[in-house]
């Protein structure tokens, strides 16, 4: 807008004249005799002019007498046109000729005049964009408005100009620039002036009128009042000022003078001194921040003698944490040793009081029929005892409802009272918390601790520590109503068995029909509590009873070899979600009657709960008796059956351990047959596994190596290894990426291929990557060049507190975070795409570049590399080492596209894994930016 402002006059210039001289010869040589032509024009961009061709040897026109003359206008493209000839007679076809060489002509004068214009805008937009550059350079004050006076005066008329920052408050001026031909004063940048010191001064008028002024010096002191008896300095002839504004207050001002009558300012003068103005400006908020950052590293000096209280709260966060492992122990014992059901609770309740505030607590379970809820333990400050309720807008309800954890305070429960999401009947509370119970992924209940007082609110944290503990007490409540309902169904046997005997002394004539009637509820009520529900099939106890039984006789000899087969039905949850459990349950009901189909008397089959069903299978013949069974079984599954109006065709995996003289136990086999099934299950869907002992050794191996892991972090026993970046055009070392290693107790310094994968699965991986962003973020700190790289797993773009964790560390380090980047891979821009981006968004504002790595080997997401801000592509080692490959053509061609595809993008590439110095030149004459590998710089320490 500026740059039109300024620009625009020059194409009003009336010098651009609309007809030549040599056009009006031209037009005068078709005219017989000694003709005279006068033309003249209006055109709204040229003005108005006229110009005249008269031959020499014609005599004027007073002297030949009276001439015949011959008028003609008209309009053309808005512009008006007129022509007269004089001295002759203009033949046919004369004026048509002249009409289009005049249009020609005036078409030809405006292209002249745009070409000026653009051209003195392009020098405009040029100097405008040097003065930009200038305000975010980092140049000292005075050293910057040097420069910008510089350009300033490219542009119009400024050997005499001086810049003043304005303090509204003490109404004093400083001057920050100060440049005059003849002005004598000396002005000091350290020094504040105030206006009885600058006695009728224009620059104290123009901060307080607070708009630009220009003019005649003496003129504009008497427009502001003053008379100008106490003027200081010369006079000038055109003093043009123009304030600096920051959030509607003056601050400052620019200013500029003539003391020469040719050189005047005008309208385009103010519009670009005003754009300068802003500029400056910028450059005096910078030197504030300055000051801003100076106070705030001597906070910081303040908080580092606090040090010792945070290495204090550290001590308590871990003591803490200690507190939440002993309390997770004391509900799994809890789960095998209580005695009842309400002991369980009343000691859980005893145990969450450790970790928060919990004088208010209740256990709510969602009784059988699944309509309502049951509170099976409460403690309350108002409330004595809670009864069972149908489901209704409850706070419970909406847990169990949402199936995930609610927090709220009484502002955020009355105003989901208000959208009518829940009602609240009896005593109000304060602040709410609530936590879903489950058990194989369904909601079966809610813990809840509320307060009344305003005093006691839970906060995030509370939350995460309850939904953590809820794990462990849903699966311990689980088994502890499983416990308490076989506890029941024996005191009812007990009972009934008394009365029938008490009976039976009572009423001699029916002793037959008491016998029999109390071995028929034997027989139900052991039939129930070693039988499944659903399906009527042996259950978990029922199995290992049976399997007790087969290891004895095989340890004597008496038996012949067996097998337990353990299957898993393959996408089982999905026929629940979307059809209902309902007919999951149908689905399972037909399961068993098929593998009850294919089994002989001597085997047994059992549900163990779920989709999971064991079998014991007496094979003789040992291992391939046991696969040939397996294979016929699971193509029995995979036949059709119709389940609620829908085809369906089942599928499982199965699992084999073969009877051994290892084992000891029922439990054992049926674990290492669950082990051979989740083998099964990572191969691929309907297919069996045959559990063996490198199947026993990498189990225990894991288990060692997930302990060892555990206590890794604990003693922080991971550090960083740096490899060098290097330029590949001068072998300069630009940054280095950070790698990780594990210094392992026992078997010395570990790569992490030995443990990443534990490290996802188990997902202690995050708490790794943390320990090495702290180490590296602290060595920022200490100074040095070059920037640093670390690599952030996809998990980490998932949680919504990476980001605020990040810019934490390098608060606390006091670190530059223009040094550090994070390299991911192509899986985080496919993941969770929008979050990814805003991370990516927030980290780029803070200055952090980010890096796509191992690019290539992934989706090779070309069309999202546009739209994440990328800086950096880094290609994978693989290709690298291919191109001294048998493919090395085509591998090359495929490196070539990256580079391209990278240059074109405006992204720098880095190729990894560059080992000779024949891979090294390929990529330098392919245009690759970068290189990292062993021949350029091995991992080492810091």
């Amino acid at each position: 807008m500026l740059s039109s402002q300024i620009v625009a006059p020059t194409m009003e210039t009336p010098g651009n004249a609309v007809v030549t001289s040599g056009l009006l010869e031209a037009l005068c040589g078709l005219l017989p005799g000694h003709a005279c032509l006068w033309v003249d024009w209006d055109d709204p961009l040229l003005g108005q002019g006229s110009q005249c061709h008269r031959p020499q040897a014609m005599p004027s026109l007073r002297a030949a007498g009276p001439q015949q003359a011959q008028h003609e206008q008209w309009q053309h493209d808005g512009a008006r046109i007129g022509l007269r000839v004089e001295g002759a007679a203009v033949p046919a076809g004369w004026w048509s000729v002249a009409r289009e060489a005049l249009q020609l002509g005036l078409q030809q004068a405006r292209q002249a005049g745009q070409i000026h214009a653009l051209e003195d805008a392009k020098r405009l937009q040029q100097a405008l964009y040097e003065i930009a550059d200038l305000s975010g350079a980092e140049l000292e004050m005075a050293e910057m408005l040097r420069h910008v006076h510089r350009v300033l005066n490219t542009l119009m008329y400024a050997h005499n100009c001086f810049i003043v920052e304005y303090d509204d408050i003490r109404q004093t001026i400083r001057f920050l620039y100060f440049a005059d031909q003849i002005d004598d004063f000396i002005a000091d940048p350290s020094r504040a002036y105030a206006e009885s010191e600058l006695p009728g001064s224009l620059t104290f008028a123009l901060l307080q009128h607070g708009h630009p002024l220009s003019g005649p010096s003496r003129q504009l002191l008497a427009s502001v009042g003053q008379d100008g008896q106490h003027w200081r300095g010369p006079e000038s002839l055109d003093w043009l000022g123009v304030p600096m504004l920051r959030e509607g207050r003056v601050c400052g001002a620019i200013v500029v003078q003539s003391y020469d009558q040719h050189d005047r300012y005008g309208e385009a003068d103010r519009a670009l001194l005003g754009f300068v103005a802003q500029h400056v400006r910028t450059a005096m908020d910078r030197r504030q921040a300055q000051v801003q950052l100076e106070r705030q590293v001597e906070r910081r000096t303040l908080e580092l003698q606090r040090a010792n209280r945070s290495l204090q709260d550290e001590v308590f966060e871990r003591r803490r944490a200690e507190k939440l492992q002993a309390a997770l122990y004391g509900i799994a014992e809890l789960a095998m040793q209580a005695e009842s059901l309400s002991q369980f609770h009343a000691q859980v309740h005893g145990i969450v009081g450790t970790l928060l505030d919990a004088r208010n607590f209740y256990i709510a379970l969602v009784n059988e029929a699944g309509d309502g809820l049951e509170f099976v333990y409460s403690v309350d400050e108002y409330t004595v005892t809670r009864a069972p309720r149908a489901f209704s807008q409850g706070l419970t309800e909406h847990v169990v409802r949402e199936r995930r954890p609610l927090l709220a305070a009484r502002a955020d429960i009355d105003a989901m009272i208000e959208a009518g999401k829940v009602r609240e009947s009896g005593v109000r509370s304060q602040c709410w918390l609530g936590v879903p119970l489950l058990r194989d992924d369904e909601v079966v209940g809610v813990i809840v601790v509320q307060s009344y007082s305003p005093d006691v609110a839970f906060t995030a944290h509370d939350q995460r520590l309850l939904t953590f503990v809820a794990q462990n007490i849903g699966a311990g409540l689980a088994r502890q109503r499983d416990q308490e309902r076989l506890r029941l169904a024996h005191a009812g046997l007990e009972q009934r068995v008394e009365e029938r005997t008490r009976e039976l002394g009572e009423v001699n004539e029916k002793l037959l029909g008491q016998i029999a009637e109390r071995l028929r509820a034997e027989q139900r009520l052991t039939h129930q509590a070693m039988h499944d529900g659903l399906t009527g099939l042996p259950n978990r106890i029922h199995l290992l009873d049976r399997l007790e039984d087969a290891l004895l006789r095989a340890r004597k000899g008496e038996g012949g070899e067996f097998a337990v087969l353990f299957l898993d039905l393959d996408r089982f949850k999905l026929v629940n979600d979307s059809i209902g459990h309902a007919a999951g349950d149908q689905m399972l009901v037909e399961v068993a009657k098929r593998i009850v189909s294919m089994l002989g008397p001597d085997n047994v089959v059992a549900r163990l709960g779920g989709d999971e069903f064991a079998i014991l299978l007496q094979c003789p013949h040992g291992l391939a008796q046991a696969l040939e069974f397996s294979q016929r079984m699971l193509l029995a599954l995979q036949e059709s059956m119709w389940v609620a109006g829908r085809e369906l065709f089942p599928s499982g995996s199965l699992g084999i351990a073969l009877w051994n003289a290892r084992y000891q136990r029922g439990e054992e086999l049926l674990r290492d047959a669950d082990a051979a099934m989740y083998r099964a299950k990572a191969q691929g869907h309907d297919r069996c596994a045959i559990f063996d002992e490198d199947m026993r050794e990498q189990a225990m191996r894991s288990l060692d190596l997930e302990s060892d892991l555990r206590r890794a972090i604990i003693n922080q026993d991971f550090l960083p290894y740096y490899q060098p970046i290097v330029r590949l055009t001068d072998g300069v070392v630009v940054g280095h990426e950070a790698l990780l290693r594990w210094q392992h107790e026992t078997r010395g310094m570990l790569l992490p291929g030995a443990f990443l994968d534990l490290g996802e699965g188990s997902g202690l991986i995050e708490q790794v990557d943390w320990l090495i962003y702290e180490q590296v973020i602290a060595g920022l700190s200490r100074g040095g060049t070059g920037y640093v790289s670390v690599n952030v797993s996809p998990r980490h773009f998932r949680s919504a507190e990476f980001s605020n964790r990040l810019f934490g560390l390098i608060e606390a380090f006091d670190a530059d975070p223009h040094r550090l980047r994070l390299e991911i891979t192509e899986v985080a821009l496919l993941d969770e795409g929008p979050r990814t981006l805003r991370v990516l968004q927030a980290l780029r504002e803070r200055g952090i570049l980010v890096q796509l790595d191992d690019f290539g080997t992934g989706f090779s997401a070309l069309s999202y590399l546009h739209r994440f801000p990328i800086s950096t592509l880094k290609i994978d080692q693989s290709f690298i080492a291919g191109l001294n490959g048998p493919e090395a053509q085509s591998t090359l061609a495929l490196v070539e596209g990256v580079v391209s595809l990278a240059r074109t993008l405006g992204i720098n590439t880095i190729a990894e894994g560059i080992e000779t110095e024949s891979q090294r030149q390929i990529l330098l004459d392919l245009g690759c930016d970068y290189g990292q590998g062993y021949l350029l710089g091995r991992p080492a320490p810091r």
